[in-house]
């Protein structure tokens, strides 16, 4: 309360104040607003076809007919003030028609959100977005166009601009449904829709004390407006951001291990080769066959299976280096690329794995099946070093159940 007195109390010396904006300021405003729109329904229609997220599909559509509407208003108002003085004592039907319009989206993007199905075809999604986007503005262009007479400031009034609290409620609402929306989801472009429509709803009760066109007040709600749209805008950047972040991990991670999957191996060690080609140094390669994991998931089920898929790469990841790489290389079979590393460290890398595995204190008890390879003395290419490692590997399973040992793990190495 103490904030909202304090900021009245702004308002009205603002109200006050002899500030006249230039029109070009004013109008450099408005298009920066459009532009920073437009590039808003761009980033969401992105984060729609990523996400599916409808509020995202809804809004780019709302900000493009919003920010062609203020481009369009902007560029009659500062046209008009060439060839004449404006007056200054009318408010433009399409500034209320389209700030009504985007409030009204947000509101309908929200009900969308919670009433209608989701659809697994995006098509279908962008044609109800299409639909409703339409019917919004077609319905609030005829409420405002069939007024009468425009709707006129009044000087020297409580509220000079009355017509302006009908967008400030309507974004406040918004900001309350945006507001209980973060209790279920909280993404950057959540929060930042919430900002946005606060900006907003503070943009229309600031205007709405403004007694003429350019006056201090009428300035500072464009600021506003603008502040929101860079708010939104920002928030889908964030958003976008981590969602090619995810789609980059899970391109070059296994989604079970979260350990570099085959296409990672392959690109790491031909990077290792080349590397090793040019320094002279060796690398190592483990390759780690699961043994018996048709046993376990028989006998144990399948996702007993795959949590001891699961221990396995644990314990990759907590035995390896930082410059170490481990993956999962098909199935049961994991790798574990050594840079800087010989047959002594590579075996000393084996054995601590081994350890882990038979120590990590769950049920069942699992071993693994090891082979080694060593670049360049067992290959220069990469099928060949696989390949050495791979029969390493095979002559171990071998042995048969000897192997469950661990000092025949580091005998066979």
């Amino acid at each position: 309360m103490i904030v909202i007195g304090a900021y009245l109390v702004f308002l009205l010396a603002l109200r006050g104040s002899s500030y006249l904006a230039d029109p070009l300021l004013d109008t450099y405003l408005e298009m920066a607003g459009s532009l920073i729109a437009f590039t808003f329904a761009a980033n969401a229609l992105v984060r729609f076809r990523g996400t599916h997220d409808r509020i995202s599909l809804i809004l780019a559509f709302g900000f493009v007919l919003a920010g062609l509407i203020e481009a369009g208003t902007s560029m009659t108002f500062y046209r008009g003030m060439l060839v004449t003085s404006v007056s200054g004592d009318h408010i433009s039907i399409g500034w209320l028609a389209g700030r009504t319009l985007l409030g009204i989206l947000l509101l309908a993007a929200l009900a969308v959100e919670r009433r209608v199905p989701v659809s697994r075809d995006p098509g279908k999604e962008m044609a109800v977005a299409t639909l409703i986007v339409g019917a919004v503005a077609y319905l609030t262009s005829v409420f405002y166009f069939m007024l009468p007479a425009s709707p006129k400031i009044n000087p020297g009034a409580l509220i000079p601009r009355l017509w302006d609290l009908l967008p400030a409620a309507i974004y406040v609402a918004a900001a309350i449904g945006y507001h209980l929306r973060l209790r279920r989801v909280n993404t950057s472009l959540d929060r930042a829709l919430y900002v946005a429509a606060m900006l907003n709803a503070l943009c229309h009760i600031t205007i709405s004390e403004s007694q003429h066109v350019l006056d201090a007040p009428f300035t500072l709600a464009h600021v506003f407006m603008v502040l929101s749209y860079v708010v939104v805008l920002g928030g889908t950047l964030l958003d976008n951001a981590q969602l090619f972040d995810q789609v980059s991990t899970l391109a070059s991670s296994d989604p079970l291990t979260g350990l570099a999957n085959h296409r990672r191996l392959f690109e790491t060690l031909e990077s290792e080769l080349q590397r090793s080609r040019r320094t002279g140094r060796s690398f190592a390669v483990l390759l780690f066959d699961l043994d018996g994991l048709k046993k376990i998931n028989d006998k144990y089920g399948h996702l007993t299976g795959s949590r001891a898929i699961k221990r396995l790469g644990t314990a990759l990841r907590n035995s390896s280096r930082a410059i170490d790489t481990p993956g999962r290389y098909g199935g049961d079979e994991f790798a574990l690329i050594l840079p800087e590393s010989g047959e002594r460290e590579a075996k000393q890398a084996a054995t601590r794995i081994c350890e882990q595995l038979a120590n990590d204190g769950q049920q069942p008890l699992i071993s693994v099946s090891v082979g080694l390879a060593v670049y360049p003395s067992d290959g220069t290419t990469i099928e060949k070093l696989l390949g050495s490692a791979d029969r390493a590997l095979y002559r171990m399973k071998g042995r048969g159940e000897k192997k469950l040992r661990l000092r025949h793990v580091a005998a066979c190495l």
